[in-house]
């Protein structure tokens, strides 16, 4: 079944706001989050024809976003800074509580390979097995990733409220 416009616009309804916040967990901004969810939906509507099946749609659009994240980084070199220089992203541009504010800074502090498993597992709920054909790696690694995610995450966290009282 191709999906029509109706179709594609109930994708777009059904998917939007989990793309949102999985493309703010990737770029750490809400303007450019927009614009990726946006282009995703752009490309995804020229390519709406390649589309097999409207059930498989959710997988397509997080690969579809993954590579105009990718591609917004072949456009343009980003300025490469120590990450105890990067700048802390208020939490009104964030619109979330400190508590969620700390783990998204945590998050960010995460290498991409161990990061990405585990945002499409959290914030998409994707399978090992979807996450591994979405990143073209092997299970097995998927899973790996995404325990030594979890252990970095948990030891970053348990160590947040020591730099909390030592300042």
């Amino acid at each position: 079944m191709k999906p029509s416009q109706t179709t594609f616009e109930e994708l777009v309804d059904a998917h939007y706001a989990e793309l949102y916040h999985f493309a703010l967990a990737r770029c750490g901004r809400a303007d450019l989050a927009q614009d990726l969810v946006q282009e995703t939906f752009s490309r995804a509507w020229g390519a709406r024809r390649q589309l097999q099946s409207v059930q498989r749609a959710r997988a397509w659009l997080y690969t579809t976003l993954r590579r105009e994240h990718a591609r917004l980084y072949e456009r343009q070199r980003p300025e490469t800074r120590p990450s105890e220089q990067l700048p802390v992203v208020p939490v009104s541009d964030r619109h979330c509580d400190p508590d969620s504010l700390a783990l998204l800074q945590v998050l960010e502090r995460l290498a991409d390979n161990y990061r990405e498993p585990l945002l499409l597992q959290v914030l998409g709920g994707f399978s090992c097995a979807e996450i591994s054909a979405m990143l073209e790696i092997s299970e097995n690694t998927v899973c790996t990733r995404l325990y030594r995610a979890r252990r970095q995450l948990r030891s970053a966290l348990d160590d947040e409220p020591k730099k909390v009282l030592a300042r």
